[in-house]
């Protein structure tokens, strides 16, 4: 029991290395892009990355990266409330990269209303345990941008 403890939090301490490293390489792509970005270090913060726009606008991305592609890309409502009350000044970014593409979900733009409960893995990861959460369900269509050259086949 003991040893398949140890085993488990070996696997997911992989998984979590292993998403760290998407996370730094997008912000490595988007700062040869010209954004100004620094990843957050992989601290409990609500957003994985901050820094400037393009624009030189202030801005906060989380990041959400899907083993398999879905038109509706889901976005906790915990996550979001999280993101949403920060300052007027900080433009919130949801980035979801799946095997498609990447989407860019610029929130102050987006009007959420619509709230699911949907039963979700506890975790993101190695949980098989499953709970209801709030969740918003986002069309693609309501991206902003769409980068087909940078997908999880890529990356990985």
């Amino acid at each position: 029991m003991i040893f398949d403890l140890i085993i488990l939090d070996m696997l997911e301490n992989m998984q979590i290395k292993k998403i760290h490293t998407l996370e730094k390489l997008i912000v490595f792509k988007l700062n040869q892009e010209g954004w100004d970005l620094k990843w957050t270090g992989g601290k409990y913060e609500h957003y994985d990355a901050k820094g400037f726009t393009k624009k030189k606008k202030k801005c906060v991305i989380e990041m959400k990266f899907r083993k398999d592609y879905y038109i509706e890309k889901l976005l906790e409502k915990y996550k979001y409330d999280k993101l949403i009350k920060l300052n007027n000044d900080i433009i919130k970014i949801y980035l979801v990269c799946d095997t498609k593409a990447t989407y860019f979900f610029w929130l102050d733009n987006i009007n959420l209303s619509e709230v699911k409960n949907i039963n979700c893995p506890q975790t993101t990861l190695w949980d098989t345990k499953t709970i209801s959460k709030e969740v918003y369900l986002l069309d693609e269509k309501l991206s902003s941008y769409i980068n087909t050259d940078l997908n999880l086949n890529n990356l990985i």
